[in-house]
């Protein structure tokens, strides 16, 4: 049975270009592990391919879940799982693709997550929307010392999860140290040393292509917990409502998605198992000697 080949890295560094390419240097298709992509309708903000730029590769997992739902790990372990095993039985060499590092382990390592509850979870989705994340913080900080410590204080919905984790169970898992893999992966990791203007660069794009265009005609965004807050969403969300100018959203945008580039780069960078691609060209040959192909 072919291994999984991981394509991971931060935000604007390529990979679900070299994703296209390895696939159809292995006979694979690609299964997507970014957990905006997830959402229909969720194209321009996500950087989501064209049908065009993936080149005849299937792409599996994408425009899976309605804008009013709200996405976990847990659930997109089960999806990914079970389109891995399908695509193996099949002779097809998955490659997965994504900058989503809890959603890349949850599929590919051993990990098991803890319960939600729905009354609990509204509880303190309206605690958060009320009193916003910093004082969330500190009530986790209050109950779970570590769990706080290993969060920014600006990221509501983790803060979130891990208080309903931690009010469920008593106490928030450790960080997670151990690289134990539910099925055989090779992992090829794609960074660059000029991410912060591609970022920039990406942004304008964004922009340019229609996003809050985009934002306003999906039904149901303001309602979903999980895709109203992803990056440009957000902002294109308050340039709508008037709450901030065109460019006061590209800027916030940027500054946002390089603090996430700058989270992605301490997730990955921490997995002994990342065969970190040297940046410029030959990209796809270095990628293929990772996965031991040669010829």
């Amino acid at each position: 049975m072919n291994p999984v080949v991981a394509v991971v890295g931060p935000t604007a560094a390529g990979k679900s270009d070299l994703g296209v390419a390895l696939a159809q240097a292995l006979g694979g298709e690609v299964v997507n592990a970014d957990s905006m992509q997830l959402y229909r309708g969720m194209d321009i903000g996500t950087a989501k391919l064209t049908a065009a730029e993936q080149q005849g590769v299937p792409h599996h997992l994408l425009d899976v879940w309605d804008v009013r739902v709200t996405a976990t790990a847990a659930a997109y372990q089960q999806l990914c799982r079970d389109r891995l095993a399908e695509l193996q039985a099949r002779g097809v060499t998955p490659v997965v693709v994504g900058g989503s590092g809890l959603y890349v382990r949850a599929a590919l390592d051993r990990m098991e997550f803890p319960g939600t509850d729905p009354e609990l979870r509204q509880e303190l989705e309206a605690a958060l929307t009320a009193d916003g994340p910093g004082a969330l913080h500190q009530r986790l900080r209050a109950l779970d010392p570590e769990a706080a410590a290993r969060m920014e204080p600006s990221n509501g919905r983790r803060i979130v999860r891990a208080l309903e984790v931690v009010l469920l169970t008593g106490r928030m898992p450790g960080a997670m140290t151990s690289y134990e893999m539910h099925v055989p992966t090779v992992y090829v990791g794609l960074d660059r040393d000029d991410l912060a203007e591609r970022v920039a660069t990406r942004v304008d794009r964004m922009w340019e292509q229609g996003l809050p265009a985009e934002v306003a005609g999906l039904a149901g965004l303001r309602d979903g917990v999980t895709a109203s807050r992803a990056l440009g969403y957000a902002q294109a969300l308050a340039q709508l409502d008037g709450r901030l100018d065109e460019r006061a959203a590209k800027e916030q945008t940027v500054t946002a998605t390089r603090r996430f580039v700058r989270r992605q780069r301490s997730w990955f960078r921490r997995d002994p198992r990342v065969r970190w691609l040297e940046p410029g060209a030959g990209l796809l040959e270095q990628a293929l000697r990772s996965v031991g192909r040669t010829d």
